[in-house]
């Protein structure tokens, strides 16, 4: 390959190397948040971005630790930003793999016990999975008194903004059944704001219960494996011709090192290049699957490589 560099290392791409580094690509994997799009606001050149590397005959996927919409509403997202023909079945994110997880992998045989939202509950109920979530208690019912369900197999933790004390302990109660499976949508420790302020993402929430009941909850989103394999089981996917662009080094670059798939940082989102430069001159072995393979300043940098007329 004339311009890429295979080695991980933070390598600065210019359109020469992006053409040739899509030249040996059959699959693009976007991460969504900070990406594709900023709230409502979609990246300068995004739309235009996926629509070439369909037209050059790329799949595209985009893998999202988001879990507060269902796909469905995806789908109405990428319209309304400008996306053109983006399909349900090119979305995964945490809150559908969850899903499928519990439906197909852990078959799990009662309901599951949610910390979340709407997005998580439409994907189980699409998937046929019984849950419970999101009822509220008779006023003065504590935890010392409150009913508990005989049938929860599994506590699922995500994204929940109505967060409150009697979640965290029932999920804590049913999680001293060892027996009781403990999943969590992803790691994600905060998500950013406008302005400079932030909220605290699914992680903080997994993590508050992982401390209170002394187990590690399986992840499902990224950095897990478990997205990508959702991806092989569907689409002729090999990771040696795939890649991942995405802004966060501990999830996104992660989990395309996890997976064996090239990664790209864009600066678009979280993380930065200076971060990203330190992980790669760390003297830590651990750190370097942080580092990705290549950066960009905005995916839009992709276009000239596109536009050129050229085969890809």
């Amino acid at each position: 390959m004339a311009g890429a560099v295979s080695s991980r290392g933070c390598r600065r791409l210019r359109s020469s190397q992006i053409r040739d580094l899509l030249d040996t690509k059959h699959c693009v994997l976007f991460d969504c948040d900070g990406v594709i799009w900023n709230g409502e606001k979609a990246v300068v050149g995004a739309p235009e971005v996926v629509s070439l590397l369909k037209k050059r005959g790329k799949n595209v996927f985009f893998v999202t630790n988001n879990c507060t919409r269902p796909r469905e509403s995806y789908v109405q997202k990428f319209s309304r930003l400008g996306f053109k023909g983006v399909g349900q079945n090119e979305i995964l994110s945490s809150a559908y793999c969850s899903a499928l997880y519990l439906r197909d992998v852990a078959k799990v045989q009662g309901k599951v016990f949610v910390i979340g939202g709407d997005g998580m509950y439409k994907e189980l109920r699409q998937a046929g999975i019984p849950f419970v979530g999101g009822e509220s208690d008779a006023a003065g019912v504590t935890i010392s008194d409150c009913p508990l369900d005989s049938d929860i197999k599994a506590v699922l933790v995500g994204y929940d903004d109505k967060l409150n004390f009697m979640k965290l302990a029932k999920a804590c109660c049913y999680l001293r059944n060892p027996e009781c499976l403990f999943l969590a949508t992803d790691t994600d420790p905060w998500h950013p704001l406008r302005e400079g302020r932030v909220i605290p993402g699914s992680g903080s929430l997994t993590a508050a219960l992982e401390t209170a009941t002394d187990r590690k909850a399986t992840v499902i989103g990224k950095p897990s494996r478990f997205m990508f394999e959702c991806i092989a089981s569907q689409f002729a996917v090999d990771p040696a011709r795939s890649l991942m662009v995405g802004d966060r080094l501990k999830t996104d670059v992660l989990f395309g090192a996890s997976c064996g798939v090239d990664t790209v940082l864009t600066l678009t989102g979280v993380s930065t290049l200076e971060e990203a430069q330190s992980y790669r001159d760390s003297h830590a072995p651990e750190e370097q699957a942080f580092v990705p393979d290549y950066v960009v300043d905005t995916i839009a940098d992709f276009l000239p490589a596109l536009e050129d007329g050229g085969t890809l």
